[in-house]
């Protein structure tokens, strides 16, 4: 299939791309042995043998003499599998991706160097401690080696013609800032668009009510979405994660389970790795370019994460401060295929004037800047160094003491048997939350941010009565400082908790295939309501097969479901009429939300006149069912794609999609694969990424699961063959015991110190 992909890219582009590119369209196939043999191990900055074991999906366990040449080996591993999505990482962190891509990125480049990560990088490498900056300058040594060595530039490099400069600590620490953007931003940006517009303040009131998903982007010019995509990419924004006590597990140890939500991409956002040194001995998951573990499991903890959807931000209008509160500089912004371009980048007390961008839709006469909690000088890498090494529950809380960003319920089960979940996050004390509006006035001082709370002042549950922690990125229980506004709809945390509950001795079986729940309570609570009322209007016989479909659906979107594509045609065709028609206050692209849907749409619906209401479901009823029609299952219409990060590139990117599979999920099932309103065939961005299931009372009973695979490299055997087990509901076991590890990871690769030969 990997090379059918590749073969349709060269047809559809050698007309007009040079013939040099072709080998990056459709790179020859590399086998596991070969991509081994590709690494470079001459000279490779190690003191002491390092050993790297790796098993046939070409996942490495590293057992080094030294924490720093752990720090080395993985620096190396990562750039080895993943530079060519590091390195456009890495531009992305700096707001150099039009060297790469030209004139085109260049909006994108200015709105990222007025984020300004590397000012925030600096300010962290300036204050965290010797032990931080010791694993960071190993990590950058590592991708460094690989960088200046590589025998053959990744198939993506060689198509986009560039070579990786050699990295320096600084531009890890950058990279990581990125991996910390706000959920909340792509929110706030969309609605600005819609500050000016009539209404905006009761949906503004609807939206805090309710909560929000990031929204849907179709519509929106080529780089707005590119820009958009960028930052739901970087941040760590969806999830579920879960955790069972002793009492409750069939096996009397607490059991562990995580499944992280971001957008779909090849390759995978995650990294499989199991590492053994003086001070760690883990197997986890790793955001490429990266050196810390955000899902892992050591000996005595597992941990998994959600993000909190913390109101981490803020935006201020500035445009009534003094000149003298405003700093201004300008940079220059090299585009490949144009000239550079000079860009003013102006900052104030309460954060960079982000309304100098032309991607940040600024109200008319307003400047704007934001406040954002990563701009202060927080700790996050020390803080998952610290986890990566703790032994309790007790001793994971106290780890992320210096965590801030992106805020995240992190939760854990230790190998006491006890279950935790702390509110890992620094925010501020500030009156009047949630806010009275999107905008907050700089002028007024009772408007300001005050100190800052960090995890360690906020809520932690530990072993609670009913034996579980679970967390979707829901609403945390009410806290002395205000944490958010924006959370999730409470679907999925609602299913989680029926599951487990529902099941006094929860076996790993059971947490594997809830990870692949599709159940919905939420839509079948409004499915049902629909059918009332289409059966109180006297419609029920009018579109006969739709209505049996709809009847005997129960809220699974199950990839062979034939009810969910009737319901979402139907929900299709009625929020947009629906919302549009009834009050034009109300912005009916915004309550396409399934947040908003869950919350008002069968109460609204109540509330209208009933002729109103009647004449409204006749109108709609043959048009779902005309579209129901067309798609037999929830397969056939909902499709889940597996897309290079070059397909967002402007003329080739069409070319990179490896895969286009029927998907069971939706937008809040356990198993995410979210959609806006659909009423046809169409595809899911963002949803499941990578699956975790760990038994604490075994310390290799540990499974994991990436949909994708494990390798970078266009044309490798590992680049997609982890899908088939996604598919099925395997896993890849990562134990932690020397014995099981040398039989499950048989292929070896050693590095040498300098001055020996490699091996």
């Amino acid at each position: 299939m990997a090379r059918m992909f590749l073969g349709l890219a060269v047809q559809r582009f050698i007309p007009s791309l040079p013939r040099r590119w072709l080998t990056g369209l459709a790179p020859a196939r590399r086998t596991v042995q070969q991509r081994l043999a590709d690494l470079p191990l001459d000279g490779v900055p190690v003191e002491r043998p390092v050993t790297i074991r790796w098993n046939q999906h070409l996942v490495p366990y590293i057992e080094a003499e030294t924490d720093r040449d752990l720090a080395v080996a993985l620096g190396l591993i990562q750039g080895h599998l993943r530079m060519g999505q590091i390195e456009l990482m890495r531009l992305a962190s700096q707001g150099r991706l039009s060297e790469v891509f030209g004139f085109f990125a260049r909006d994108i480049d200015h709105a990222l160097r007025l984020f300004d990560f590397e000012g925030q990088a600096r300010r962290i490498r300036d204050t965290v401690g010797p032990d931080v900056l010791e694993w960071v300058d190993g990590f950058a040594a590592g991708l460094n080696h690989q960088a200046v060595n590589a025998k053959t530039l990744p198939p993506d490099l060689r198509l986009l013609r560039h070579r990786p400069a050699p990295w320096t600590p600084l531009e890890v620490m950058t990279l990581s800032r990125i991996t910390s953007a706000d959920f909340n931003w792509v929110t706030m940006f969309a609605l600005l668009s819609h500050y000016e517009k009539p209404g905006f303040a009761r949906l503004w009131s609807r939206l805090c009510e309710a909560g929000a998903e990031p929204p849907e982007m179709p519509g929106e010019e080529e780089v707005q979405q590119v820009f958009d995509t960028l930052l739901r990419s970087t941040g760590r924004v969806g999830s579920n994660s879960y955790a069972v006590s002793a009492g409750r597990s069939a096996t009397g140890a607490a059991l562990m389970a995580s499944d992280p939500h971001l957008g779909l991409t090849l390759p995978n956002l995650w990294l499989l790795v199991g590492v053994r040194s003086p001070s760690y001995n883990l197997v986890g998951l790793m955001l490429p370019g990266t050196p810390i573990f955000g899902i892992g499991r050591n000996p005595d903890l597992a941990w998994g994460g959600t993000n909190l959807r913390a109101a981490s931000s803020d935006l201020f209008d500035v445009s009534a401060l003094p000149a003298s509160q405003f700093e201004e500089r300008e940079v220059t912004i090299k585009a490949r295929f144009g000239r550079s371009v000079r860009r003013k980048l102006r900052s104030t007390p309460f954060g960079p004037v982000l309304s100098d961008s032309k991607l940040v839709r600024a109200p008319t006469g307003r400047t704007l800047a934001l406040r954002w909690v990563g701009q202060e000088a927080t700790d996050e890498l020390g803080a998952l160094l610290k986890v990566a090494r703790a032994r309790s529950a007790v001793e994971f809380r106290e780890a992320l003491a210096t965590f801030a960003v992106p805020a995240q319920n992190y939760l854990c089960a230790d190998s006491a048997g006890s279950v935790g979940h702390a509110l890992a996050a620094q925010l501020p004390e500030r009156p009047g939350f949630p806010p009275r509006s999107l905008i907050r006035d700089a002028a007024d001082p009772d408007q300001h941010w005050g100190r800052l709370h960090s995890a360690i002042d906020l809520p932690y549950r530990l072993d609670p009565p009913e034996g579980i922690v679970v967390s979707a990125n829901d609403q945390p229980p009410p806290t002395a400082v205000p944490v958010g506004f924006l959370y999730a709809s409470p679907d999925r945390v609602q299913r989680l908790r029926e599951v487990l509950l529902g099941n006094d001795r929860m076996t790993i079986g059971e947490l594997m295939r809830l990870q692949r729940d599709t159940v919905s309570p939420a839509a079948e609570t409004i499915n049902r309501g629909l059918i009332a009322a289409i059966r109180e209007a006297g419609l029920g016989e009018l579109e006969p097969e739709l209505m049996g479909r709809l009847e005997n659906w129960n809220g699974d979107y199950a990839v062979h479901s034939q009810g969910a594509p009737a319901f979402e045609a139907l929900l299709g065709h009625l929020l947009p009429r629906f919302y549009k028609g009834a009050d034009q206050e109300v912005l009916h692209d915004q309550f396409g939300q399934w947040n908003a849907v869950v919350r008002f749409l069968l109460d609204d619906l109540r509330a209208r006149a009933p002729e109103q209401r009647h004449a409204l479901l006749r109108e709609i009823l043959p048009l779902a069912a005309r579209d129901a029609a067309r798609y037999p299952t929830w397969g056939d219409m909902h499709r889940l794609p597996l897309i290079h990060f070059l397909g967002k590139v402007p003329l080739i990117g069409r070319a990179f999609t490896a895969k286009d599979l029927p998907s069971g999920g939706s937008r809040q099932t356990p198993m995410k694969s979210s959609h806006g309103i659909v009423t046809r065939r169409h595809r899911t961005g963002f949803g499941s990424m990578g699956r975790h299931v760990s038994d604490m009372g075994d310390v290799d009973a540990n499974w994991f699961c990436l949909l994708g695979g494990q390798d970078g490299w266009l044309g490798s055997d590992g680049a997609l063959d982890q899908v088939p087990l996604w598919q099925e509901g395997r896993y890849i076991r990562m134990p932690l015991r020397p014995e099981s590890v040398a039989k499950e990871f048989p292929l070896v690769t050693l590095l040498q110190p300098a001055g020996k030969p490699p091996r």
